[in-house]
């Protein structure tokens, strides 16, 4: 049996044992914290940052579209300009939600990029005339517009009204009315139930033309027209294409009520927090991303038509300056003076 004084010694030995342990293991984990704080000084002092923003951008086509293809183009630049301290991730097919739940959740913070073009409007007035039926009267038209003192005032004002800064822009086919029936004329649009988009003016010009419109979010324009519940809607080929609506849908009405374009846009909070040289890469690539979408958008629409015609949808020629006559004037009266201006402008512009 030990001794008092052994068992005295024991304990005192284990716990030095045990002190000593806890001290080699703290020194250990300062150097370990040590070493960990000279790398990230290295990559400071060599210019690197290891923060790495993340942009969510949300778009309502599918991924063999315009826009997703530009987008794809856009971001891997955007990566490579900003050596990967920015990264955009894209959600095609409204899967961030609708356009206008889009551009909310950009101003809460929850997304950052958006594609959009009329639907602006609910926030900045002039966005109204990027879709104004039957102001312009042709592609050239528009691009005159965009490109020039008109186009800067609009985005302007969305920078202001909606807090989204415009990077670049699509230029867009003409929007046509689809349905089961041939439309060749206003008479044919009697008791006609279709899909507008959330733009105000797009239900009293249609409502002028003798249709009833209505409401829907684009993820839901397929199921409306399978089941019955509306009976057409409008939209550009390329849109028409991308949403399947070739399976629901027999005859596209050339109505070319809306020649037109749309933005790729950024929170205003978003683009900002960025430094000057990280600003300066995204609107680099934003410049390279416009030239690879115009590229792409002379190439597919011919192709698109004919695509849509071998899936068995036939093209109608329309009295589209009957369709004119009774919708510039409901579009006049529901604009106001602000947009009247500017609409007299585009008009003037031909």
């Amino acid at each position: 049996m030990l001794g008092m004084s052994e068992i005295d010694y024991n304990s005192k030995g284990e716990k030095n044992m045990r002190k000593f342990k806890w001290i080699a293991g703290l020194m250990i984990a300062m150097l370990m914290l040590a070493a960990c704080g000279s790398d990230n000084a290295e990559e400071t002092a060599g210019g690197k940052s290891e923060k790495v923003i993340k942009w969510k951008l949300g778009h309502l086509a599918d991924e063999n579209h315009i826009w997703h293809k530009t987008a794809e183009k856009f971001a891997e630049s955007v990566k490579e300009k900003t050596d990967g301290q920015i990264e955009i991730v894209i959600y095609p097919n409204n899967s961030l939600g609708g356009e206008t739940d889009t551009i909310n959740s950009i101003q809460a913070g929850s997304a950052d990029m958006v594609v959009s073009g009329e639907t602006l409007q609910n926030w900045a007035p002039k966005a109204a005339l990027m879709a104004v039926p039957y102001a312009f009267d042709g592609i050239d038209h528009v691009k005159k517009v965009v490109e020039g003192d008109i186009g800067k005032e609009i985005e302007e004002q969305i920078m202001d009204k909606a807090k989204l800064t415009p990077l670049y822009n699509h230029l867009r086919a003409p929007r046509n009315l689809t349905s089961d029936k041939k439309i060749e004329s206003l008479a044919d649009l009697k008791g006609f139930t279709m899909r507008v988009p959330n733009v105000p003016l797009f239900l009293k010009v249609w409502e002028a033309a003798g249709a009833k419109p209505q409401v829907i979010d684009f993820n839901e324009v397929f199921t409306g027209l399978q089941q019955g519940v509306i009976m057409g809607q409008e939209n550009p080929v390329d849109l028409i294409q991308s949403g399947g609506l070739y399976e629901v849908q027999k005859y596209v009405n050339r109505t070319e009520h809306v020649y037109s374009w749309i933005y790729v846009l950024v929170g205003n909070d978003q683009f900002n927090a960025l430094t000057e040289e990280q600003q300066k890469a995204v609107k680099d690539a934003a410049t390279e991303a416009q030239e690879f979408g115009d590229s792409l958008y002379d190439e597919s629409i011919e192709s698109i038509e004919q695509d849509l015609k071998e899936k068995g949808m036939e093209f109608v020629d329309v009295d589209r300056q009957e369709f004119s006559d009774a919708m510039l004037p409901a579009v006049k009266k529901s604009l106001s003076d602000e947009q009247n201006e500017v609409l007299d402008k585009i008009l003037d512009a031909k």
